[in-house]
C-alpha cells in the first residue's frame, strides 16, 4: 500500500497492485485496473516512487537487475 493525498489534503492508502497507469495532467491520475481513478496532490515522481520502495518491500523487484544492480564477480 502507498499513501497518496486527495486534492481535498486527506490521504489515503492506495493498493500499489492495482495501479495500471499514472498521469500528470498536471495533477497526479491514477488509474486502477478496476477502471477506478483518483486525482491525487502528489507529483508523478513521488508516486513512481512509493510504488518502487513498495514494490522493494515486498520482494517484486527482488531481481537485483530489476533493482539496478551490477553482476556479481
Amino acid at each position: 500500500m502507498i499513501q497518496v493525498t486527495r486534492l481535498n489534503g486527506a490521504t489515503f492508502h492506495l493498493n500499489a497492485l492495482y495501479i495500471e497507469k499514472i498521469e500528470a495532467m498536471p495533477d497526479t491520475k491514477i488509474t486502477l485496473t478496476t477502471g477506478t481513478t483518483y486525482v491525487v496532490l502528489d507529483p508523478l515522481e513521488t508516486v513512481n516512487a512509493r510504488i518502487t520502495e513498495f514494490y522493494k518491500s515486498v520482494q517484486l523487484l527482488s531481481n537485483p537487475h530489476l533493482r539496478g544492480e551490477k553482476d556479481e564477480e
